[in-house]
């Protein structure tokens, strides 16, 4: 379905770049049109929209609030301070680093502040739900370091925390990591933090996906339990593409030389201002009912699905995201990804734990519920979206393109009806 050419949303843009100002339009239609459920992705509000587009994009700020390498920062060191502020009060850590240009860098510096090359780190397996940062080997993290990783149990698909212990008192890592990209369960932070202090190692908390869930009171802190917490500020968060670090007082100089002058120059100005602007909506009693409810959503989503036959991993979901194995339907996740797509049903094709396939074509899908829950839509939508997804997937299977043309036109009659916030149409 192709995107009416909006470009007067964008006058200026439009007249000194027509091509880009036509895709930009393209997107913002598909966006409005298309049932997001990547569990990384979200909308944000048009206050921080407008934040990360401002002139403080103009500004070089080197340095730290107080003590920069360039003058001319009367009015930056006040919104990195009141962002740093923020995640501060918001998560009740002692200390907050906010200039992280994203979730990778953050991570890297992690290691900057406590490793040296050829250490070793213990994190979850990229294949059984974590990230490529935490010591896997396509990574600089598990080319520079020793990475271990765990996984998950082939009964139950959860992390086995004697198996984390005994790899840990194996492997002495310096580093623990806990989190990960398709982890459909709580973290047991306090379990983590238990094995850390018997090995004598830094325990880092990447809370990247369920930023927002913490926040809002959906999942809990692991604030009390590890030593730093990483995480991006998009994903249920509702922020910009950006990153933050937070830890205790006592590591607060090693992870600020990591990050400058350690891993990188000036921060982003314009994204920092969209940070503070996301924290302070997300310390509202409004996000954390926005919390719970992506929880709910997506637990109702994983009955629906399960309902009709779904495989999925861990049996369903405590938080956002679910995580399903598409094995016993006959069709590879790519293949469904894809035609999903073709359905305005956005998800993104996923390995599974023990999964037989290669990465690049896998056996699953990962699907979450951040961003239509963004949009209002409650759960009594998710038995439509779970039938959906099973008449799809099994279009997928025979060749019927008939059906998935008719799931799109379902599709945008329920975009249509909750309409996406922050999105500049009309």
């Amino acid at each position: 379905m192709s995107a009416p050419d909006r470009t007067d949303r964008h006058p200026a843009l439009a007249a000194a770049d027509p091509e880009i100002a036509s895709l930009v339009a393209a997107e913002e239609q598909l966006q409005a049109d298309t049932l997001r459920l990547i569990p990384s992705e979200n909308y944000v509000s048009q206050a921080v929209l407008e934040a990360s587009g401002t002139v403080l994009q103009n500004k070089y700020s080197e340095g730290y609030p107080g003590k920069r390498y360039y003058e001319g920062q009367q009015n930056i060191d006040q919104v990195e301070a009141i962002a740093a502020d923020r995640a501060r009060a918001l998560f009740g850590v002692d200390h907050a680093n906010v200039q992280p240009y994203s979730g990778s860098p953050a991570n890297l510096a992690v290691y900057l502040a406590f490793l040296k090359p050829g250490d070793t780190v213990l994190g979850m397996s990229l294949p059984m739900g974590g990230h490529l940062t935490h010591g896997w080997g396509v990574s600089a993290t598990g080319t520079w370091f020793r990475g271990v990783g765990y996984g998950v149990r082939r009964d139950t698909g959860r992390v086995d925390l004697d198996e984390v212990r005994d790899l840990a008192l194996a492997e002495r890592p310096k580093l623990i990591f806990c989190g990960g990209t398709a982890v459909p369960r709580v973290i047991d932070f306090a379990g983590f933090a238990e094995i850390a202090r018997e090995v004598g190692a830094v325990l880092v908390a990447d809370i990247a996906h369920i930023a927002g869930l913490v926040a809002g009171g959906a999942h809990p802190s692991p604030v009390p339990h590890a030593d730093v917490v990483s995480t991006t500020t998009h994903k249920t968060l509702r922020g910009p593409r950006g990153a933050m670090l937070m830890c205790r007082e006592e590591h607060a100089r090693a992870i600020d030389r990591a990050v400058f002058p350690g891993l990188q120059g000036g921060p982003h100005n314009q994204t920092t201002a969209a940070i503070a602007v996301a924290l302070r909506e997300a310390a509202t009693p409004e996000f954390g009912g926005y919390a719970h409810q992506v929880v709910a959503n997506a637990r109702a989503l994983g009955e629906q699905l399960a309902a009709r036959g779904f495989d999925l991993v861990s049996g369903g979901t405590d938080n956002h995201l679910l995580l399903i194995d598409l094995t016993g339907r006959d069709v590879p996740g790519k293949v469904a990804a894809k035609a999903l797509d073709r359905a305005g049903i956005v998800v993104n094709y996923n390995t599974v734990p023990y999964d037989p396939r290669k990465p690049f074509d896998p056996s699953g899908i990962r699907i979450g519920t951040p961003s239509l829950t963004s949009r209002g839509i409650p759960e009594s939508e998710m038995a439509a979206v779970a039938e959906w997804i099973d008449r799809v997937v099994t279009a997928a299977r025979t060749g019927d393109e008939e059906t998935v043309t008719k799931v799109r036109a379902e599709v945008k009659a329920l975009m249509d009806a909750y309409p996406a916030p922050g999105l500049p149409l009309g």
